[in-house]
C-alpha cells in the first residue's frame, strides 16, 4: 500500500511538472541535421543570415582567388545558382591577404550555420560591376563616370566591402535577443564577433585613407562611406543606424570627436536591424517585397520568401 501511494504521488508530481515546463523543453524543440536541439522559433532566424554569408563568401572568394564556393566548398551551396559577374579583383598583396582570410572565414560561417539548421540553396547573387555601380550611383544621386568598378583596385574593393558586411553585423545584433536556445545564441554571438572584426578592419583601412581621393572621381574615401551609410539609412526606413567614417562632432563618440572608425549609437553601442530592414537595403528597393540589387530573384529562406507572396 505504501509503495502504491508513493508511486502515485511521484507520477502525479511528474505530470504536473511537465505541464509547466518552459516552451524550450516542450513541443518547440526540433532536431536538425547535426543532432542539435534548438527551438523552432530559432530556425528561421538562424537561416536568414545565410543570405548575407553567401554574399560575403562569394564576393571575398572571387575577389581574392578568382573562383567561389562552387570550387572551394560546393556542398555548402546546396545546388544554388552560380553568382553573376563576380571576378578576381586587382588587389595589392596586403589587401589580397586580408580578403583571402575573410573569404575562408565566411566559408566557415556557412558551415557553422548549416551544422545547426538545414539551411537552403544559395540565392542568385548579382556581384557584377554593373550591380555595384548602380548602388554607388544611387548613393550619390547621379551616375559616376566611369561607372564604379569594385574589382579595379584594392581601394575600390574595400569600398565595395563596406556596403554589405556591416549590414549583416547589425542583423546579428538584432537577432540575438530573439533567440531561445543557448546553442543558437552561442553561434550568433560567435558569428557577430568575427563579422565585427572584419568590419573594423575594413573601416580602419578606409579611415587611414579617409581624405584620399578615389581615382578618377575626385571624391574622398570618407565621402564615399558617408554616402553609402546615408543610402542604407534611407533604404532601411528605420531611422539612423549607419554612420560613415567622418561625422559631425555631435554624432561622434561622446559628442567629442569627428573621427568615426567604428559605428555606434550615442553610447557607442552597435546598432541593430531586423530582417525586413536588411532586405530593403540589399534589394536596393527600400521594400522587402521588391527584390533586386544584389538579389535579383530575392533572398531565400522562410523569412525572405514570406515577403514575396
Amino acid at each position: 500500500m505504501a509503495l502504491t501511494t508513493i508511486s502515485t504521488a511521484t507520477i502525479t508530481t511528474l505530470l504536473i511538472s511537465l505541464l509547466f515546463l518552459p516552451k524550450f523543453y516542450s513541443s518547440e524543440l526540433i532536431i536538425e541535421n547535426d543532432h542539435s536541439s534548438i527551438a523552432k522559433a530559432d530556425v528561421n532566424l538562424l537561416e536568414f543570415p545565410l543570405n548575407l554569408e553567401f554574399f560575403e563568401a562569394e564576393f571575398f572568394l572571387y575577389g581574392s582567388l578568382g573562383h567561389g564556393l562552387d570550387k572551394v566548398a560546393p556542398n555548402l551551396t546546396k545546388g544554388g545558382p552560380t553568382p553573376i559577374g563576380a571576378k578576381k579583383a586587382k588587389l595589392d598583396h596586403f589587401t589580397w591577404d586580408i580578403i583571402k582570410q575573410f573569404a575562408f572565414q565566411e566559408v566557415g560561417h556557412l558551415r557553422a550555420i548549416q551544422k545547426l539548421v538545414k539551411g537552403f540553396p544559395r540565392p542568385l547573387l548579382d556581384l557584377s560591376k554593373a550591380s555595384f555601380a548602380k548602388v554607388v550611383d544611387s548613393a550619390f544621386g547621379r551616375p559616376l563616370y566611369p561607372p564604379f568598378d569594385p574589382y579595379a583596385s584594392g581601394l575600390n574593393f574595400l569600398l565595395a566591402s563596406y556596403l554589405i558586411p556591416y549590414v549583416g553585423l547589425t542583423g546579428y545584433v538584432g537577432t540575438i535577443p530573439k533567440l531561445q536556445a543557448p546553442a543558437s545564441r552561442r553561434l550568433v554571438a560567435g558569428l557577430l564577433g568575427v563579422e565585427s572584426g572584419q568590419d573594423a578592419i575594413i573601416r580602419a583601412y578606409l579611415y587611414e585613407h579617409a581624405m584620399e581621393k578615389v581615382t578618377p572621381y575626385g571624391i574622398t574615401v570618407a565621402e564615399f562611406t558617408n554616402r553609402f551609410s546615408e543610402l542604407r539609412n534611407k533604404l532601411g526606413r528605420a531611422g539612423y543606424k549607419d554612420e560613415g567614417l567622418v561625422v559631425p562632432i555631435a554624432q561622434g563618440a561622446e559628442g567629442k570627436i569627428k573621427g568615426n572608425v567604428l559605428s555606434g549609437d550615442e553610447n557607442s553601442v552597435a546598432f541593430d536591424r531586423t530582417a525586413e530592414e536588411i532586405l530593403r537595403i540589399v534589394y536596393g528597393s527600400g521594400s522587402e517585397h521588391k527584390p533586386g540589387g544584389f538579389y535579383p530573384k530575392g533572398a531565400n529562406g522562410h523569412i525572405a520568401r514570406s515577403h514575396l507572396h
